[in-house]
């Protein structure tokens, strides 16, 4: 085991944070999920991020308040997304463990982890146990673990403020690592970074897209930069729309935006072209003449004006037209051509071996390696697994809580469309059936129910018996307030 700087930063903050409360202890852990490149801890092949390090202070945090553990046990009901959740999890720890010795033998793969069998020329092996049956079934009980706290600090109105201002920071945070990336590559500096790029992984933080360069932020490639990059693009974006903060969230979804396009990532490109009809038709929606909304009303109007001038200046302009053509026919039309889109494919047709030959049982959480989150789903716990993932985002965003055109209500929908925005990178190139500490936050968020406690601060909520305590006060009171006045007025 190695315990890194990193990790010895991450200690220091969350102890700071622990003497300045539960509100700190929130926002740093989601600003540390920036950091997808770097490992606090090295337990042999095993790489602990930052941020799941950060856990432990956020379960030391929040556990041990009464009202916040009774919301964390009740985020595991049934209908509740937490409860789906926790089945995928069950019995993604289980498969870990039993399919890959059950189906051992019967089939190839292409190995996450290392194995003990050889690797043949095409890069797979024999079916078995890999070492990363051991760390994909506890980064997904760290999803778990983190969505069920993060609901249940987000079901007051002072915790979901605190989880919006957190959000914000994190893209924020985001895009601070990205101006840095390309200013130390600039500047031929890119050891300054070492530091939050010592994961065993492997790093593309020297590739480039014809004369540019790809951009990775504290990621440990493009495409994954890309991709946490839109999902901070979708929560400032949403809640720009909704007039929430509007000087702070307007241009981070704008350079967001701009730093997807300029990552060179395809995940990113196909994100974006999501994301913006998006925006655009929510802004349909939300548009009106109420002073909230001029946003949206904003944007509906001028985004088409925009977008002409723009195409307009491409085709005017010579030669502009020809290389937008070709940076998109680049990373999009022709990525399957290539060498990473042909190994890509080989991958997941190899998954879809592997669904085939386990009876749709899987082969086992963490065992194979894909490129398409679904098939990632489908080939490592089945239709089991994919029934309870599919469940889960079904409660995420099936259920509307609270009163429209809130602050909370807002909130929750900016957690909604940045869980949206992730969605797409993951269908691209999501290798495995974790798909971040991040994206279960902003899911977290899209759940969180502020209206069970009225009063702000976490711990105290109003009750009915308040409102009669006060009636039965004022009550008793009328006799002395007469009595006074009696005496004043001489009688």
């Amino acid at each position: 085991m190695s315990f890194e700087p990193i990790g010895a930063i991450a200690v220091v903050i969350g102890l700071f944070c622990l003497l300045f409360g539960r509100e700190s202890v929130v926002i740093a852990f989601v600003v540390f999920c920036n950091l997808g490149s770097a490992a606090a801890l090295l337990l042999g092949g095993a790489n602990v991020q930052p941020a799941h390090l950060f856990l432990v202070f956020l379960m030391i945090a929040t556990l041990f308040h009464r009202n916040i553990s009774t919301q964390v046990l009740s985020s595991f009901r049934l209908p509740e997304p937490g409860f789906w959740l926790l089945c995928l999890t069950l019995y993604g720890v289980a498969s870990s463990y039993i399919l890959p010795r059950l189906f051992a033998g019967q089939t190839y793969i292409v190995p996450l982890g290392t194995s003990s069998h050889l690797i043949t020329s095409d890069g797979v092996v024999p079916l078995g146990p890999v070492s990363s049956n051991f760390t994909q079934p506890i980064y997904l009980i760290g999803d778990l673990v983190c969505f069920s706290i993060i609901t249940a600090f987000g079901s007051s109105k002072n915790g979901i403020e605190t989880l919006a201002k957190a959000l914000i920071l994190y893209a924020a945070a985001n895009i601070c690592f990205g101006i840095i990336d390309v200013l130390t590559a600039a500047t031929g500096t890119q050891e300054a970074l070492q530091f939050i790029r010592n994961a065993q992984y492997t790093f593309h933080d020297e590739e480039s897209v014809g004369s540019m360069r790809r951009i990775i932020g504290a990621w440990p490639e493009a495409s994954a930069f890309a991709g946490m990059t839109l999902g901070g693009c979708g929560f400032t974006g949403m809640l720009w729309l909704c007039g929430r903060k509007p000087l702070v969230t307007g241009p981070l979804a704008l350079i967001s935006l701009l730093f997807v396009i300029l990552s060179t990532s395809s995940t990113g490109l196909v994100g974006a072209a999501v994301l913006i009809p998006m925006l655009y038709t929510i802004a349909l929606l939300r548009c009106s003449t109420r002073r909230q909304d001029r946003f949206s009303a904003w944007l509906v109007v001028a985004g088409p004006l925009v977008a002409c001038v723009l195409v307009l200046l491409a085709f005017s302009v010579g030669g502009v037209a020809e290389r937008v053509y070709d940076y998109v026919d680049t990373l999009v039309l022709s990525k399957a051509e290539t060498s990473s889109g042909v190994q890509r494919s080989a991958w997941n047709a190899y998954a879809w071996r592997n669904f085939i030959d386990s009876s749709g049982l899987g082969v086992g959480l963490g065992t194979n390696r894909t490129s398409s989150f679904p098939l990632a789903v489908l080939s490592n716990v089945g239709i089991p697994g994919a029934v309870f993932y599919v469940l889960f985002l079904a409660s995420v965003f099936g259920f509307r809580r609270g009163a429209p055109r809130t602050y909370a209500s807002d909130i929750r929908a900016a957690g909604r469309v940045a869980c949206l925005s992730l969605l797409p990178g993951s269908l691209i190139a999501g290798p495995t059936v974790d798909q971040g500490l991040i994206f279960y936050i902003f899911a977290a968020t899209a759940c969180a129910y502020p209206a069970r406690h009225p009063v702000g601060r976490i711990g105290v909520s109003a009750t009915p018996i308040e409102p009669a305590a006060v009636a039965i006060r004022s009550r008793l009171a009328e006799p002395a307030r007469h009595s006074a006045q009696n005496v004043s007025l001489g009688t």
